[in-house]
Order: C-alpha cells, then structure tokens, then sequence
C-alpha cells in the first residue's frame, strides 16, 4: 500500500470523463487504487473511513453511466462523499482533507460544480433531490438527478415525509439505498428489520437479476415492460407488503453493490425509465481494510490512526462523553427512574457506557432527534427522568419539541448537547455554536455549562435533582483532566462561581473559556489592571447578583463563551445590564455572525479572536476609552 503517491490509474483521474474513457476491465484496479488512497491519506488526517470504502464501486458507476455536473449526484448525510471528490479532479488535494483551508469532510456547493447539494446532517437528500427533478420539470431541461441514501437516512421522518411525495411529484428520479446494516452505530427499529427481510429472502433477491437476463434475451421496449408487469407480480406473491412499492416507487434489488459491471448495467437500464425508482444495493461499511471491516462503528469516523493496525492514541483522560456515559450509570444504580435516549450515537455520546451497565433503560432511537425528544416526553409523563443525549447540532431538529413538548408541558427531561461550541475539523454542518441562542428564550428551562471534568459530573447530579426541563452544553474530547469527586454535589441553581477577584475588569467566562481566561486576567494583572474571573456556570437563569456587583464595581465587563454572539450569552449580559440601566461598557469574546470554516481549534480561534492575547487587547481598548479608569490602574502599577 502507498503511503505517498497515489496509484497508478487514480493519478489519471482528473474528471468524470476519464472515469468513462477506461476500459471496464482497469475499473477494479482503480477501485483498489481509491481504497489505498483513503486508507492513506486518512490515516494521517482522519475522518469518514467506513462509509467511503463501501461506496467506492457504487461512486465509479455513477461516473460511468451519469454526466456531472449537469446531472445531479445528492448524497446524503455527504460523508461518503470523498470517492467523489477523487474523480471529480480534487485528487491533487485530497491530503488536504478536514485541515483548514483544505478540502471539507462533507459536500459543498462553493468547493466544486460537481457538488451539486451541501450536506452534513442525515435524512435531507431525498427531499433535497426531490425538489431537484421538480424544478428539472418545470424548466424543462432533461438532467438525471440521483440520490445516494444509505439505510440509515430511511429512519429519518424527513426521509419518510420526501417519499410520500415523490410519485406525485416527478416521474424521473433515481434513488440508491445503500444499505450496509450500519449508520454510525448497528442500524435498529423496524425499518431495518424491513429492509433486512428484503435482504434475506432469496427469492425476492434473485428477481431483478433474472428480470434483466430476461430483457437482454428478449430485448425492445416491450419486452421490458412486460418484465416490469410479471416482476411487480411476482414481488407481490413473496413480499405483498413491499413499502417503496406501495409509495408509487418502483423497487429494484437488492443487488451486490461491488460489482461495478452489475452495477453499471443497472444504472444504465433506470436510466431510461419514465417513473420513480429505489434500487436497492448491498455494501459492506470499511470493505478492503480488515479493521475497518471488525469495527464500523469506530472507522465511520475517526481521528489519525496506525496504518498497519488501525489502532488510534488513547486519549489520556476519559472526554466528556465517556463521562456522561459513565456517570450517569453510576446515578442509574441507585435511581430506577433514570433513562438514556440516543439518536443512533451510542459510541459518539458515550452512552454505550451506559448501556452495558443498564441496558434496558438505554434506548437508540435511530437517526431521529424529533422522535427522540417526544419519547423522552412521553417517559418523563410517567416519572422516569429521561437523558437525552445528542449533538448540539443535531438537537436543533428538535427545537419544535424543545419549546412545545418539553418547556410549555414543564416536563422533567434533561438535555444533554455534546459537542458544544467548536467542533473543528467537522466544519460548519457540526460547530455546535447556536444551541445558547435557540435556548435562551424558551421559558422554564436551566441552561449550564461546566468549566471542567469535575463541574461537569456536579451538573449531571444537579440535573439529575432537578425537577423540569434542563439543559446541559459540554465541548468535543477532553477538558482540564479534572477528576470528579467521588460524592457530587449540588450546585445552587443560577450561582456562578469567583475564581478570582479583581477591581477594574471582570471577566464572565462560559464553561472551556474559563482555560482562557484565568491567563488573561493574569496579564492584565501584570500591567496593573485588577482583574476578576468568575465562573459563569449559568446561562439561564442567569447570575444576576454577581454580575451587577461586579458591574457596579469594575470598569468594564468582558464575556467569553464557545458559541456566536449573537444572542448569546454576552448578549443576555448586555441585555440584562441594559435593562437595569448599567452602563458599564461590556467586551464580548466569541463566535462572528458568520458560519465558521473547519479547522483546528486553535487555528479558527486565533482567526476569530477567541484567545488570551485578543481578549487583553479588547479589554484595554475598552479601559482606554473610559481615560480616568486606565489612568488609575496605571498609576497605581
């Protein structure tokens, strides 16, 4: 395997059209080429392994048969978009990948014209091409638009909700379920029960493969129709309760989703159909690298790790999610009443912690946050105290539920939004850098952020107390290495915490930015400006007392936190001083009114003004404007 150059057929790759121009038979060895290229290159970048090595023949077929970018590839969820971007002429880089300023880990209309659909979260391609191939209608052009699902997305309501519409919609649409058994985690409810009965019955499976024999034999038009009649009819018999059927949408498959020449054939064949069709393909998530293959749900995606074992470096302390995990098993031994809900992320919020200790009271609802909310709502109605544990940036799909489930019926669920704030190389589809704003104005609901491992666990006891609705935001990985006591404590609901006092600045620092600015306090400190740090802990309710003590004692307030300013927590200080008629002049230090790029943390801070350095700049520029309260501490320095 190379470790440097790329092989031999995929370096002659720089569009879809030298995709066409080889001979069928060189198509396996660029397979091969493709897979040795990611497995490469990701192993010193990390990212979307599993998915990426289970559609590299599905993504060469699709570039064979089909014209990009005049026709349209929607790839959902796009994390399994990197075949794609090596045969769409960005193979030069690739090793760019997830590093700022390189290449993104998902699709994105503004990096390429191939790209014709940006995407990072699950279940929006069918809607999304849908909508495609009704405006194709209208205009009148004659493009073929293709969605790449996998069986994952089809646990989605959204998913759901797009195929109800389909054949009323267009008569020209391809959709591709990938099905690998997998999306993050094992694939679980009903509808992959389905699709697993589907797979199963060899039957149902040999259908298509023996309805194309039969056209090739026979041949014309007619023949295909009537193929079309006698294979519908025999679907009926084995499986009368065929969904995709039922919906008005043609079902094809399953068929092998590695086989390029099968493949290949197929799409030229739904190519010249005049009605809606799902072909079904079966794939194996990590094909063509053994640990990938023992460990999906690791490899969907990942940090660096060894080429040769595919082993990655341990983090020294537990991260925050392993501790949630954790920890709220350890609750659970003594509180019948505790349950977690996870939307298909047992590993990637550490639940899976808790699921091997309580398995029964651990439920994985499937990629479905909205239904995820309304479950726990439904428990919380009974007296079980529901944890519900999901991305900052996933929970947004289920603000609906957020304000008229859980707040207006002051239902006693806890929200616990994992990669809060920054989420570096994943980019903008998953900074959770918006939760404070769609929180904040929600009646009813607690709202806090810990500084540390330690705090952290308190919070979780806190909550776990707590009767109503609740919300906690923690950052990605680990913290301040901070043990949590072995007894947790409760935090008084709505108090922040001084770390240091101070006399000319006051710095109102959210959970991680506390790192930044107990340093920045030091370096005022070093040029005679007294300065203040506290703990904020609260972001509703919010510390009212201390902030007004401290704003009616200092001469300037400054805020921090992971997330944007705008209505952020900065925002509820400036609003909270404004409407008492406090007119200490307030620094706030945080996100820009922008969507921000991937990148490391460090890098898109230093960018964005979110360190030590900024923070003392503005605090000064701030001080200098207010000439009597610089000139004293100068003086007295």
């Amino acid at each position: 395997m190379s470790d440097q150059i790329p092989g031999p057929l995929l370096v002659k790759i720089h569009s879809p059209e030298d995709v066409q121009a080889l001979a069928a038979e060189d198509l396996p060895r660029l397979a091969e080429d493709i897979r040795e290229e990611l497995i490469s290159v990701l192993s010193k970048t990390g990212g979307h392994l599993g998915p990426n090595l289970g559609v590299v023949e599905l993504t060469i077929a699709l570039h064979r048969v089909f014209n990009t970018p005049k026709d349209k590839f929607v790839f959902d969820v796009s994390h399994q978009g990197y075949v794609h971007k090596l045969l769409t002429g960005r193979l030069d880089r690739f090793p760019t990948i997830r590093q700022y300023e390189g290449l993104n880990g998902f699709l994105l209309r503004s990096e390429s014209e191939h790209d014709c659909y940006g995407a990072g979260h699950a279940g929006t391609a069918l809607s999304a091409a849908l909508g495609m191939a009704a405006a194709r209608d209208q205009i009148g052009s004659d493009e073929h638009v293709v969605c790449v699902a996998g069986d994952a997305a089809f646990t989605c309501g959204v998913s759901f909700e797009a195929l109800n519409n389909v054949a009323a919609t267009t008569k020209r649409l391809i959709i591709v379920l990938n099905d690998n058994e997998w999306s993050i985690a094992k694939n679980v409810g009903a509808v992959a029960d389905y699709l697993n009965r589907l797979v199963t019955n060899p039957a149902y499976a040999n259908l298509h493969e023996n309805a194309a024999r039969f056209v090739e034999w026979i041949g014309g038009k007619t023949a295909r129709k009537l193929v079309h009649k006698a294979e519908a009819g025999l679907k009926s018999l084995i499986a009368p309760s065929v969904i995709f059927d039922d919906l008005g949408i043609r079902y094809d498959g399953p068929i092998d989703g590695h086989d390029i020449p099968l493949l290949t054939q197929t799409f030229e064949f739904l190519k010249t159909q005049n009605e809606p069709v799902i072909l079904h393909i079966l794939t194996q998530k990590g094909k063509g690298y053994a640990p990938a293959l023992e460990r999906p749900d690791k490899f969907h995606g990942l940090g660096k790790f060894h080429l040769d074992t595919g082993e990655t470096i341990a983090s020294p302390t537990p991260t925050y999610s392993e501790l949630l995990g954790t920890k709220l098993a350890d609750f659970a031994d003594d509180n019948n009443k505790i349950v977690a809900i996870t939307a298909a992320m047992p590993t990637g919020t550490g639940l899976i912690n808790f699921a091997k200790r309580h398995p029964a009271r651990c439920h994985d609802v499937g990629i479905a946050e909205e239904h995820a909310a309304l479950f726990a709502c439904g428990m919380a109605t009974r007296g079980l105290k529901p944890f519900v544990a999901i991305y900052s940036t996933f929970m947004q799909r289920a603000y609906d539920m957020i304000i008229h489930d859980i707040a207006l019926q002051n239902l006693n669920v806890a929200l616990c939004m994992d990669r809060a704030g920054l989420s570096g190389d994943d980019g903008p589809t998953h900074h959770g850098l918006f939760d404070i704003a769609y929180l904040r104005p929600v009646p009813g609901i607690i709202h806090m952020q810990p500084k540390d491992e330690a705090e952290f666990t308190d919070m979780l006891w806190t909550m776990v107390n707590h009767d109503g609705p609740s919300a906690i935001r923690y950052p990605r990985g680990i913290g301040t290495g901070a043990v949590p006591a072995k007894k947790p404590k409760l935090l008084e609901i709505g108090k922040s915490e001084v770390i240091r006092h101070g006399t000319k600045a006051a710095i109102f620092a959210l959970g991680n930015m506390c790192e930044l600015a107990i340093p920045a306090a030091e370096e005022l400190e070093k040029i005679g400006v007294s300065t203040a740090v506290i703990n904020a802990r609260w972001i509703k309710p919010l510390d009212t007392v201390t902030l007004e003590f401290f704003a009616g004692g200092c001469d300037v307030i400054c805020t921090m936190e992971d997330h944007v300013l705008t209505n952020g927590f900065g925002a509820s200080v400036i609003e909270h001083l404004s409407d008492r008629q406090i007119t200490t002049p307030v620094v706030r230090i945080g996100w820009p009114d922008q969507f921000i790029e991937h990148g490391t943390v460090p890098i898109l801070r230093a960018k964005h003004g979110l360190t030590i350095e900024a923070t003392v700049q503005k605090i000064l520029a701030t001080l200098e404007a207010r000439p009597t309260a610089l000139t004293k501490a100068t003086t007295a320095a």
